[in-house]
């Protein structure tokens, strides 16, 4: 179930699941769309997203070609106030051997309101913004095909 905080992005995809798992599993092609980390599908291991404003995780459930949680950490800096959350990526094998691919980042709306009037940046435009007419999967289906 989501809240109206939550991200929810729903996607098809034309890769397998394996191929999508992979890209949201192996370090090398994380770090080539989202950034450098040291992930590993493995319920309990805890990773870093990010380099200089560390993003820490702990993998809490992970069913490969299916289902990848994690809770999401920022630290707090002086640009931005940290949160707690978790994202979810639930992978459905889809007709013709594509990937339906479901993402929530559960509370992130709300943070990123929150940090953007907190630190003046006005971007409370864009989280309230309607919905771009460009699909999350079409702008990232480069680079998700050449990573994975």
């Amino acid at each position: 179930m989501t809240s109206p905080d939550d991200i929810v992005v729903e996607c098809d995809l034309p890769d397998a699941p394996e191929k999508v798992w992979r890209a949201l599993t192996e370090p090398e092609i994380v770090a080539a769309w989202l950034m450098p980390n040291d992930i590993k599908a493995e319920t309990g291991h805890r990773f870093s997203l990010g380099t200089e404003s560390r993003i820490d995780c702990t993998v809490l459930e992970a069913e490969p070609c299916r289902l990848l949680r994690y809770s999401w950490r920022e630290a707090e800096t002086n640009a931005t106030v940290g949160f707690d959350s978790i994202v979810t990526f639930e992978l459905t094998p889809a007709a013709g051997g594509g990937t339906h691919l479901r993402v929530v980042h559960d509370g992130f709306a709300a943070a990123a309101t929150a940090v953007c009037c907190i630190s003046g940046a006005g971007c409370s435009v864009v989280v309230d913004a309607p919905k771009p007419t460009k699909t999350l999967a079409a702008a990232n289906a480069p680079q998700w095909r050449m990573a994975a």
